[in-house]
């Protein structure tokens, strides 16, 4: 177990780094919407406390993209003008009162995807807009050694104060924005507030995958085996990111036909 604990999240966290290198941006990009750190840790959850346990972390973690989207705007909106050790301050801030609200919720998967469709909605609507592009960074060996031992941390952290913390907390704490504080800090030492701002706007895209996953594990678990719920979990997620791609592809093409039909 110990072994699974040290390494599932961080080979993850590598195949999603390195992928913009082997395969290009456009895959790196898909697999980074994927729940490449909470599946892990809720399949860890799973075997060590049973389905029913990892079931409702499964649902906390649904209702924790709130949370997610509470450190993101509050980073975004921070670092347009403050430096970035400001800018994580704020958003851990934002992401602790927030889950300490989920916390509270009533055990329920509508709860949850309401919290869920709330965030999606929310990051839409309240995150600052920004038009920069900026070119991708290249990744050291210090950075990738740097985020798999974090995402090695973490999952130690979630699955060993699991038994005291409960599955609500345990849930919650699986979709610690470990991705966008790397993601954000770096961008922002490296390329400046607006390519953050479009980071984190990138991102809201990601959610639906994710809300997918958390849902199919709090129905599946309780009534199927944990692999066979985590696999079916998994293709449905890959599924939907998929769709999203296509419907986003889809309005970038016709935004840009209208646009040169306006032209004429």
């Amino acid at each position: 177990m110990l072994a699974l604990k040290l390494t599932l999240v961080p080979l993850f966290l590598l195949v999603v780094s390195m992928s913009g290198k082997w395969w290009g941006p456009s895959v790196a990009g898909w697999l980074a919407g994927l729940p490449v750190v909470a599946g892990p840790i809720l399949f860890l959850l799973v075997l060590a406390h049973g389905p029913a346990f990892g079931a409702h972390a499964a649902q906390r973690s649904l209702s924790a993209v709130l949370a997610s989207e509470a450190f993101n705007f509050a980073y975004a909106w921070t670092c347009r003008s403050r430096s970035w050790p400001l800018a994580l301050a704020a958003a851990l801030l934002a992401w602790f009162v927030v889950a300490c609200g989920l916390s509270c919720l009533p055990t329920s998967a509508l709860w949850a995807g309401i919290a869920a469709l709330a965030a999606v909605c929310f990051g839409q609507s309240f995150l600052p807009r920004s038009a920069s592009i900026a070119p991708a960074a290249s990744l050291s060996r210090a950075d990738l050694i740097g985020r798999m031992t974090a995402g090695a941390v973490l999952t130690l952290i979630v699955t060993s104060i699991s038994g005291w913390a409960g599955a609500a907390w345990s849930g919650l704490l699986a979709v610690f924005p470990l991705l966008g504080i790397i993601l954000s800090v770096s961008s922002h030492r490296a390329h400046g507030p607006e390519f953050v701002i479009s980071l984190f706007r990138g991102m809201v895209l990601g959610r639906f995958s994710f809300a997918a996953f958390c849902l199919t594990l709090t129905f599946a678990l309780p009534r199927e085996r944990p692999l066979v719920a985590f696999t079916v979990a998994a293709v449905l997620a890959m599924l939907v990111q998929w769709g999203t791609k296509q419907m986003t592809k889809h309005s970038g093409q016709n935004s840009k036909a209208l646009s040169v039909v306006a032209e004429e």
